[in-house]
């Protein structure tokens, strides 16, 4: 036990030092060494955003912001958000897994992707998207949704 508390603190000093802190590394670097283990549900999320023919749901837990996005059916990217952000493509770079519905994705070199319940897909930015069927498209993702759906310039 006493090694691992030595351990833990000469790494804290080693990584303090060699990254000049401030009051706020220190708070941050102290926080997620005491950091306990937490559980949060989508049905409380801390930010909701709506959209036309969709919902973004956001959970913040440790360091990281989840997002889970409900698409209806006839939503596409171009149409439901581009408007709102204003950029000629999806700038979100997203880590999905998706859990119903088929979503079409077009990267912006034209490449076509397919997204289906139980699929993973890892999406850089550049790209559209759309809703395929009649089934709304529920996806969880783990990287891209801290900006998402959020005004533009």
């Amino acid at each position: 036990m006493k090694t691992g508390i030595f351990l833990a603190f000469f790494a804290i000093s080693g990584l303090l030092l060699a990254h000049q802190p401030n009051d706020k590394t220190i708070t941050n670097l102290a926080a997620s060494v005491a950091e306990k283990g937490q559980v949060k549900n989508f049905t409380k999320p801390d930010e909701v955003r709506e959209f036309p023919k969709g919902k973004l749901e956001l959970i913040k837990i440790g360091n990281a912001t989840i997002g889970r996005a409900t698409f209806q059916p006839g939503w596409k990217w171009s149409e439901s958000l581009q408007p709102l952000v204003k950029t000629s493509s999806c700038e979100a770079p997203h880590f999905q897994y998706h859990v119903s519905g088929t979503i079409m994705v077009k990267m912006d070199d034209g490449t076509l992707l397919e997204c289906k319940p139980g699929d993973v897909s890892l999406l850089p930015t550049g790209h559209d998207a759309w809703v395929v069927g009649n089934k709304p498209a529920v996806v969880v993702d783990f990287q891209g949704m801290i900006d998402y759906a959020k005004t533009g310039k």
